[in-house]
């Protein structure tokens, strides 16, 4: 451990980017990634002062692109999607119904409970993902609104990440930072040991029980019971757009005939014309018919549209424009009937490149054959101005759209489809052995062998695809490089705070400040900190700023540093108060969530979290 002398000019640099750091996370003026990547970048120029090598080696600069925690966390999103491919969700989906049945008090501990389980084996957000549709049909059969499922889901698949070592990019990380810590150690000083795979699995367990029961116990009090209830697909379009988004609407045909004034004008401008009160969802001009046809399509006389909106509306619009207008489809009976299109509901994950990006820029009809009709922010509906609305993580995008089209963007990692009973593409269910069998190898050689844990987990994911449980384009899509850059590029940011000094002289400096204080606060005060870190900023950059400053407060007072390191990579996991987390923005507009129910529910869950978590880390260490 490198002496924590007086401050020197190294220090100063490192605690300046340090605080640059802390700013663009918190500011966030630039996504998370391109943060990292930036500060990374920042440390390499260092080592343009003239006589001076940097604050990092060149040479070690890019070392965490190969680090066992990047490579790990590459082989679990891989592993998971192979899991995924077969299918196993609808069976874990018809399970929980099975043993369930329809109450609240029985399902919330069934979900709840599987998705920790799952989560302490993947990314909890890619989890949670999963199981939206889960939480979808179970919601549409048991008629239990998503808003009193989908917290208790979320808060789930962030507490199972503390389950396993390799649930949460954290405590993936986690053991490469301590190797790190070892050999900055001074002679002399005993070495820290890493953490097996179940090492914190009480903890987790105890913390993912915790948070069920108070589900259960208080959940009458702090779920919201949301208007944003799902239905299903049999319904009308007209009781379905009312009864979950308080839209009205249902199809109608209308034929523009000969001599309209509408005649040569481009969708955009037909949907203009009625003020945006109804929306064309299908076109047939001649042999040409277009469902979600582009907005730049001109109309031609005799053309037939198919057109969504309230009846008043569209009556009030074909009375104006001189349109013949049918009640019942007959054109369009075959190719927008309910077995090949409808409504889907579609949320926009966090971390997807449509974040910022309009729905005119992303042309969601001519890219997506999508028509949106509302989109669903934080308890509120919009279904106006739509064209220049920028998307948000969490949103819930309202569209009409053929389940072929919708086969293909369930495809697409920038979206999440909800909606589940459709039609479509046939999983790989006779995958599911080989998945199974892999994903028990990959935990078999995490347990058993002496293999790194990323040679270990890459065996089951390479398994999976050579088997063909997945393709090796599926598998790259699979992959949040988000995530892979953010960690891989603050690794060396991680690597400065030590060697320099700087982690040890805070160290020195906070335990001038406490005091004499029991080891338990000093603590409790790191999980604090870690809890209100990981509010701001990305749970990986808490984790990495953290835990040197962890171990070398630990060993100015006496305490065991591999302990506190633990506990700075389990409290980054405390994210409940706000829907900053990935999981928590997720489930934000599929369940009409709004910040003052995290809030809420949150702010209970995270006093319950800290006080759990550091009663079991002082009983099982």
């Amino acid at each position: 451990m490198a002496e924590a002398g007086a401050l020197n000019a190294e220090m100063i640099a490192v605690l300046a980017i340090l605080g640059f750091t802390v700013f663009l996370f918190v500011s966030e003026i630039v996504r998370v990634d391109v943060a990292a990547i930036l500060v990374m970048v920042l440390l390499g120029l260092t080592g343009l002062i003239p006589g001076y090598d940097g604050l990092i080696s060149p040479t070690h600069l890019f070392d965490g692109f190969a680090s066992n925690a990047v490579i790990s966390i590459i082989a679990v999103m891989i592993i998971g999607a192979g899991l995924d491919k077969t299918g196993l969700m609808s069976q874990v989906a018809a399970k929980i119904l099975k043993v369930g049945g329809t109450t609240e008090k029985r399902i919330i501990p069934l979900i709840s409970g599987t998705v920790g389980i799952i989560s302490s084996f993947m990314q909890n957000v890619g989890a949670a993902a999963l199981f939206l549709p889960v939480v979808h049909r179970i919601s549409v059969r048991t008629e239990l609104p998503m808003s009193r499922l989908l917290m208790p889901m979320g808060f789930c698949a962030i507490l199972g990440g503390t389950v396993t070592m390799i649930g949460s990019s954290p405590l993936i990380l986690l053991n490469d930072l301590i190797l790190t810590s070892n050999r900055a150690f001074p002679e002399g000083v005993e070495k820290m040991e890493t953490f097996e795979l179940f090492a914190v699995t009480p903890i987790g367990l105890v913390l993912v029980v915790t948070g069920i029961l108070y589900f259960i116990v208080a959940g009458r009090f702090v779920l919201p019971a949301s208007k944003t209830e799902t239905v299903s697909r049999r319904d009308s379009t007209l009781e379905y757009l009312q009864k979950t988004y308080g839209l009205r609407g249902d199809l109608f045909e209308a034929l523009i005939p000969t001599g309209s004034e509408l005649v040569g004008k481009t969708v955009q401008e037909l949907e203009q014309l009625s003020g945006w009160r109804l929306l064309i969802v299908g076109m047939k001009g001649g042999n040409k018919m277009l469902l979600s046809p582009a907005r730049d399509v001109e109309s031609i006389a005799g053309a037939e549209l198919a057109l969504i909106g309230s009846p008043e509306a569209i009556q009030e619009y074909s009375d104006k424009y001189g349109l013949r207008l049918k009640r019942t489809l007959s054109t369009f009976a075959e190719s927008l009937t309910s077995s090949k299109a409808g409504i889907a509901e579609i949320v926009i994950p966090p971390g997807s490149k449509h974040i910022g990006v309009t729905m005119s820029e992303l042309r969601m009809r001519k890219a997506y054959g999508t028509t949106v009709l509302a989109v669903h922010r934080g308890g509120e509906t919009l279904s106006t101005g739509l064209r220049d609305l920028e998307f948000q993580a969490g949103d819930t995008l309202i569209t009409h759209i053929t389940w072929e089209d919708l086969t293909q963007l369930a495809k697409d990692r920038e979206f999440v489809v909800v909606t589940t009973d459709y039609p479509h593409e046939e999983l790989r269910p006779h995958k599911v052995g080989f998945a199974l069998a892999f994903f028990a190898i990959a935990i078999s050689l995490v347990l058993f062998s002496d293999l790194r844990l990323s040679i270990s987990l890459l065996v089951g994911a390479m398994g999976m695809i050579v088997a063909g449980v997945l393709t090796i384009d599926e598998a790259y899509r699979s992959v949040s490089w988000q995530t892979v850059f953010l960690l891989a590029s603050l690794i060396p940011l991680g690597l400065a705070v030590e060697e320099t000094g700087t982690a040890a002289w805070v160290a020195r400096q906070t335990l001038g400040i406490m005091g004499d204080v029991p080891i338990w606060i000093l603590q409790s005060v790191l999980a604090v900190l870690a809890t209100g870190f990981t509010l701001v900023m990305s749970n990986v950059g808490a984790t990495v700023l953290l835990v040197p400053l962890a171990v070398n407060i630990a060993l100015g007072a006496g305490a065991d540093p591999a302990l506190f390191a633990l506990t700075v990579a389990l409290a980054t996991s405390n994210s409940f108060l706000i829907p900053t987390h990935q999981v928590n923005a997720l489930i934000m507009g599929p369940a009409g969530y709004r910040v003052a129910d995290f809030m809420k529910a949150g702010s209970v869950m995270t006093v319950l979290f800290l006080v759990v978590m550091i009663a079991m880390l002082n009983v099982v260490f």
